[in-house]
């Protein structure tokens, strides 16, 4: 009897491990969707839904400019069913020809297409791991996930791809697509409410420009502390207290993934604040309206 007992129990653990547990989404046989980075998740996933798993190439807490993936994720990436990518980050020229090398069956997505893109030809950016610099490609300021008006393209961009490799769920993605623009509206709706205030900042300071598209959307004036993607000089230090002077700025945001001295100094020189924020963020709807609240004279005093 003890050895019937023992055979039906290790019956029952090896069919416990098998890939179709349902402890992982992966092992269900969901398929898997790539992209570059946690915003795009976040955009991904709300029009996806349960379709699909998805999952980030650069992980949280990482810059996408500097960013190597591993040969784990090199492999995860072959087992993907299409790779989404942001369109002019760093990480992605680097990689995009190994990534393709690497899974020539895979399909790529560019999420930038029908982006009126900003174009600036001294974004460059400094990779500590082999102290060599690199541009993005023909000058195009990457970040364009933190605006409103361009998240609707790239959710967009993620309906029509989703159309693509899966043709008999295309109502599902459009109702959900439909529910994402309108929290994006609503959502820059609460931003032209907060930056509308009497007093509100049009200037900000930001150690490394990943706001420009933010900027543009809401007629502010970006100014970056780095300097052609480098450390700022004294010089150019100087000349930065001296700005925060003259386009009246209160408010200096870094980001975690950059050091954060010389914008401590800066506020120390001129009385601004320094606010942490997160650009790279999943939760791009809170992300984007803590920006604007930092902007908000009401919100300062609190």
């Amino acid at each position: 009897m003890k050895k019937i007992y023992f055979l039906l129990l290790a019956t029952i653990l090896i069919a416990s491990c098998k890939p179709g547990s349902k402890t992982n989404n992966r092992s269900e046989g969901k398929p898997v969707i790539t992209v570059t980075l946690e915003p795009l998740r976040y955009l991904t996933e709300a029009i996806a839904g349960d379709r699909f798993t998805v999952v980030s190439m650069v992980p949280k807490g990482t810059s996408p400019e500097t960013y190597d993936p591993t040969p784990q994720q090199l492999v995860e990436l072959a087992r993907s069913k299409a790779y989404f990518r942001i369109g002019y980050i760093g990480f992605e020229q680097t990689w995009t020809d190994k990534l393709t090398d690497n899974a020539p069956h895979l399909q790529f997505f560019d999420m930038s297409q029908g982006v009126d893109l900003i174009y600036d030809n001294t974004h460059v950016h400094h990779h500590a791991a082999n102290e060599k610099e690199h541009q993005h490609a023909i000058g195009v300021e990457p970040h364009i996930w933190n605006s409103a008006v361009n998240a609707q393209i790239i959710a967009g961009n993620i309906l029509s791809a989703l159309r693509n490799i899966d043709k008999g769920n295309e109502d599902f993605y459009l109702e959900r697509y439909n529910t994402l623009c309108r929290k994006i509206e609503h959502t820059d709706s609460l931003i032209r409410q907060t930056l509308a205030t009497p007093g509100a900042d049009h200037a900000f300071m930001i150690y490394h420009p990943a706001l420009s598209y933010f900027a543009r959307d809401y007629g502010l004036h970006q100014i970056p502390i780095e300097a052609g993607g480098k450390e700022p000089s004294p010089a150019h230090l100087k000349a930065l207290i001296d700005t925060c002077s003259s386009e009246n700025v209160h408010v200096i945001f870094v980001q975690p993934e950059f050091d954060r001295r010389n914008a401590e100094l800066i506020a120390q020189q001129t009385g601004t604040r320094v606010v942490d924020i997160n650009p790279l963020s999943y939760d791009w709807e809170t992300e984007m309206l803590n920006i604007a609240q930092a902007l908000n004279p009401m919100k300062n005093q609190e």
